[in-house]
């Protein structure tokens, strides 16, 4: 009887929660009343008024131009007509931004198909826009799809690939010389694998504090993983069932769906299942097969994760198009905090029927609950207006996260953001990484943004700063924006955590781990703290004696990520280690 109750309230507090609608549409201004054959959703703030705004790509054949809607700072946008960044008439796909010039403004990459150069712009740092017309990132004619900006050898200045899906296929990656130039990359298997690829995504798979290159293709070819092992190397990985998979992918979404420290990733289909695995660390993952969001067969095309109504944990919303003359609902899946998922069908975003390709979260209007922009591709041989959904928000808490990199890459773009409160009673840890792609044709508000529920302070956030230094700010009062520079912080920081003198090798280790301060002794009675993820001891050291150097037995610690916190007074440096 007991049990049956049980079930009946859920039952009842889900219905409930389900006739409560999440999103508006909004019907009104430019950015829904401006048809085209539409790709990319990017939300980004392109003239550093403080407030978001949203480029869409067009790709027809034919060509047609791109746009970019600038927030007006009171709920609405207007169009931008007169730069070059909308006068390109090119069969545009993704787009990807970031600070390739650490000059304090986000500058854009434009992926085009039909055997077209691809666009490079810098930002003049006005929101006006210089198309740069030189190079091989705007010279290389091919078949691209998407793109993605990351720091791949940690040298403060963001990378770029892109993906191919036609022609000769083979995907371009192109180093950043830190003076607005590129040095096309020729040599290695992330060049020279050819595939149909789609989706591509920079993201730190192992927290190892480098970022990893996952990349998507269709037509029931397996994904290309490749392991960054440092100074520019790539290990292509093959086993596991990630790998294995199939299908004809679009798109890949990493978030830590969980709630456990790491990445997961969402894949999309094409006329196939979506798939979700959980990574278990190491590059080894799970395939979700028993929830709802594995089960849903569709033509689905991107997807995006954001905590939708501010309860601690992520949700995901799903695009699909083609496949079919009849127009098709997106998927909105909400998480129920327990590794599972619920699919909505009654919220607006979750019945509204179209051809939607790429689809990107973010705050417009800086009140604390993110918003959701999706690109509608023609079909019926029509232009179709986009789609903007206005989150109508509830009492649940939130802190959304702006970062400044110094030594890392302007935009912090692969940096980590870890924070804790208590939520329920409990304390919860969550993670988001910055990203410069965040799914196929999607780009997420470059803000980190957290929902808290019912916490009444962040207790703390912890940056992991590309390539490893790590900062720690305690106490931190709810329901704002703040903005983190790396080494400083707008709010107070009561304890500061730079890990610039501290040597740990080898990493990743396997039985001994040695420790050496730069131009310092280790003296007795100082602290040698390893840490999971979260913060919880697992193994602590008292120093003896006096040392150099330290080596340390760690046969007793399993496989995984830990945190090595070294403690002398007031002295506290931390660093991260991988244990095989």
């Amino acid at each position: 009887m007991k049990r049956s109750l049980l079930t009946f309230l859920s039952i009842v507090i889900l219905t409930i929660n389900f006739k409560a609608q999440f999103f508006t549409k909004i019907t009104t201004g430019p950015l829904v009343n401006s048809p085209g054959d539409a790709r990319s959703v990017n939300w980004i703030d392109v003239n550093n008024d403080g407030f978001t705004d949203c480029q869409i790509t067009n790709g027809p054949s034919a060509g047609q131009n791109n746009m970019l809607y600038l927030n007006d700072g009171v709920g609405g946008f207007t169009t931008l007509t007169v730069d070059t960044i909308v006068k390109d008439k090119k069969s545009s796909d993704g787009a990807t931004w970031a600070d390739m010039d650490n000059d304090g403004d986000m500058d854009c990459f434009i992926a085009n198909w039909y055997n077209q150069n691809n666009m490079l712009y810098t930002n003049n740092g006005t929101g006006t826009f210089t198309q740069i017309s030189s190079g091989s990132t705007v010279n290389d004619f091919g078949y691209s799809e998407t793109a993605a900006w990351g720091d791949y050898d940690n040298d403060g200045f963001v990378d770029l690939y892109v993906t191919n899906s036609g022609g000769v296929k083979k995907n371009f990656l192109y180093h950043n010389n830190g003076n607005n130039t590129f040095t096309k990359i020729i040599t290695g298997t992330l060049v020279n694998d050819a595939n149909e690829s789609r989706c591509v995504n920079w993201t730190d798979i192992d927290n190892d504090s480098d970022l990893d290159l996952f990349i998507t293709n269709e037509s029931n070819q397996n994904e290309d993983l490749y392991r960054n092992d440092g100074n520019g190397v790539f290990t292509k990985l093959t086993v596991g069932t990630l790998l294995h998979n199939g299908g004809s992918t679009m798109s890949s979404s990493w978030a830590d769906y969980d709630n456990d420290g790491d990445l997961d990733v969402f894949l999309t289909n094409d006329g196939g299942s979506n798939c979700l695995f959980r990574n278990d660390g190491n590059f080894n993952f799970t395939k979700i097969i028993s929830d709802t969001v594995s089960k849903t067969n569709g033509h689905s095309f991107s997807s995006s994760w954001s905590d939708i109504d501010n309860d601690g944990d992520i949700d995901l919303f799903v695009t699909n198009a083609f496949g079919t003359t009849l127009k098709q609902l997106n998927y909105f899946y909400t998480n129920n905090g327990n590794g599972t998922f619920t699919r909505n069908s009654t919220d607006i975003i979750g019945k509204d029927s179209t051809w939607a390709y790429g689809c990107a979260f973010g705050d417009y209007d800086n009140d604390g609950f993110e918003d959701l922009a999706v690109a509608t591709t023609r079909y019926a041989s029509v232009d179709r207006t986009d789609l903007l959904y206005h989150n109508n928000g509830n009492s649940n808490k939130w802190i959304t996260i702006k970062l400044i990199g110094v030594q890392a890459n302007k935009a912090a773009i692969g940096t980590k953001i870890r924070i804790k409160a208590i939520i329920n009673g409990n304390p919860v840890w969550q993670m988001r990484e910055i990203s410069a792609q965040n799914a196929y044709c999607s780009q997420n508000d470059i803000r980190a943004h957290f929902g808290l529920g019912n916490a009444i302070q962040v207790d703390s956030i912890k940056v992991e700063w590309m390539p490893g230094t790590i900062e720690t700010i305690t106490n931190i009062n709810v329901n704002q924006i703040i903005t983190i520079t790396q080494s400083v912080s707008t709010v107070g920081i009561k304890e500061n955590k730079i890990e610039t003198d501290l040597t740990v090798y080898p990493n990743p280790a396997k039985e001994k781990v040695s420790l050496k301060l730069n131009g310092q002794q280790f003296m007795k009675g100082d602290k040698i703290i390893f840490t999971d993820l979260f913060g919880k001891k697992i193994l602590e050291n008292i120093i003896t004696e006096n040392s150099e150097e330290l080596s340390l037995n760690i046969k007793k610690l399993i496989s995984g990520n830990y945190f090595i916190n070294f403690q002398s007074g007031t002295k506290n440096i931390t660093k991260k280690i991988i244990i095989n």
